[in-house]
């Protein structure tokens, strides 16, 4: 099977593993749930042109504050920025200046085309298994932002 020509996977189908992971998430269970926004953003960077409308601002954000502060930082940011999407708050979804603390997010640049972690790594063999899940959702950050910053992908 050939490879993914957004990430760069080896093989498999990053679009199946991703409604998998979806499914997971959607559950409730940890530790998948807390982690969704993390998922998510990950995805999309690696898979831009699935991407849609989104906020890449707020995405990028995410991937920051799990990196830097782990669950409970992104625990923290996702409740703030549902908190300024409800109707109390005008309905604003997220924008660039709600995350100054986060550098920002390279504009102008393609997108990278490989990661050193992507979302057939994080599924392990396919299951996502819970034991280790919390590493590989770091790793896949991380890789993801380094990947966007043009650092060095590969072997």
């Amino acid at each position: 099977m050939a490879g993914c020509a957004e990430c760069g996977a080896a093989a498999g189908s990053c679009e199946a593993l991703f409604h998998e992971l979806l499914a997971r998430d959607l559950s409730g269970r940890v530790p998948w749930a807390p982690l969704h926004a993390v998922s998510v953003a990950c995805y999309s960077f690696q898979h831009p042109g699935r991407m849609g409308n989104t906020v890449p601002a707020y995405y990028w954000a995410v991937l920051h504050a799990y990196v830097r502060g782990g669950v409970d930082a992104l625990t923290h940011l996702t409740q703030r920025t549902q908190q300024r999407n409800s109707h109390r708050y005008g309905g604003s979804g997220p924008a660039a200046g709600d995350f100054s603390d986060v550098p920002e997010f390279p504009r102008g640049v393609g997108p990278p085309g490989a990661y050193e972690v992507t979302i057939q790594d994080v599924a392990v063999d396919g299951d996502f298994p819970a034991d280790g899940f919390e590493e590989w959702a770091r790793r896949w950050a991380e890789a993801t932002i380094s990947a966007w910053n043009g650092e060095h992908v590969g072997p």
